[in-house]
């Protein structure tokens, strides 16, 4: 009996995860935002099975809620008190990832990397709309090479379970693109890759620490400026 052939269309409820998805990335919605499903079912001519399915998973990264007898919802933004220890977790785990990352270099990961890293700049220098559509994914694929390369499977699992705060703090945070924030993170970025590729595993360390700490006081001083003139948040 001939097996059943795999279909090549992605299922109606992954394409509804990253049209969602990416419209947290374009800063469609804001924090606390009531998700109306029947409006987004009918403004994207699907079923609502889809939508609830994708909503299901986008729970699990935390960018969405489920409220009982009220739908889904927006996240609400990362308290200050939630930022500090969120970087503080990755202050733990990211130098030990990259300093493990740097003894096993290949040239294939440090294409990748460079890749990244060029990538980064490039959203840098673009229009502030686009820069935070693509900044923040460009970003999470440097730290998951980073990730993946230093071979130890525990350090991984104990990064990615972080992810769905990490995808909020990114999604949320303003970026501080009037100080130049993304220039200077895609500076940041370069320095590690470079500790990489000369195989200095202290430095990537000491790169990639000075890199969290920084993406830490930026995102700080950012959130304080936006309560201080009591602006929106979000978008």
């Amino acid at each position: 009996m001939a097996s059943p052939r795999k279909s090549g269309r992605q299922p109606l409820a992954d394409r509804m995860y990253e049209v969602l998805l990416g419209q947290f990335t374009d800063g469609r919605w804001s924090a606390g935002e009531p998700v109306n499903i029947g409006a987004l079912s009918r403004e994207l001519d699907v079923s609502q099975t889809p939508l609830r399915e994708a909503l299901a998973r986008l729970e699990h990264t935390g960018l969405v809620r489920r409220e009982a007898l009220k739908g889904y919802r927006v996240a609400p933004l990362l308290t200050e008190f939630e930022l500090i220890k969120l970087m503080d977790a990755r202050l733990v785990l990211e130098p030990a990832l990259a300093y493990e990352a740097a003894r096993r270099t290949t040239p294939e990961f440090l294409d990748e990397v460079l890749e990244s890293v060029d990538d980064l700049a490039r959203a840098a220098t673009s229009p502030a709309t686009a820069a935070f559509s693509a900044y923040w994914t460009i970003d999470e694929r440097f730290h998951l090479l980073i990730a993946a390369q230093a071979d130890n499977p525990f350090l991984e699992k104990a990064y990615r379970s972080l992810g769905g705060q990490v995808q909020r703090f990114r999604f949320f945070a303003k970026l501080g693109s009037a100080r130049g924030a993304p220039g200077l993170a895609a500076e940041e970025h370069r320095a590690v890759y470079h500790a990489l590729v000369a195989g200095e595993a202290d430095e990537a360390a000491a790169a990639m620490r000075r890199h969290i700490e920084n993406a830490k006081q930026r995102v700080l001083e950012d959130r304080r400026s936006v309560e201080a003139a009591d602006l929106p948040v979000g978008r």
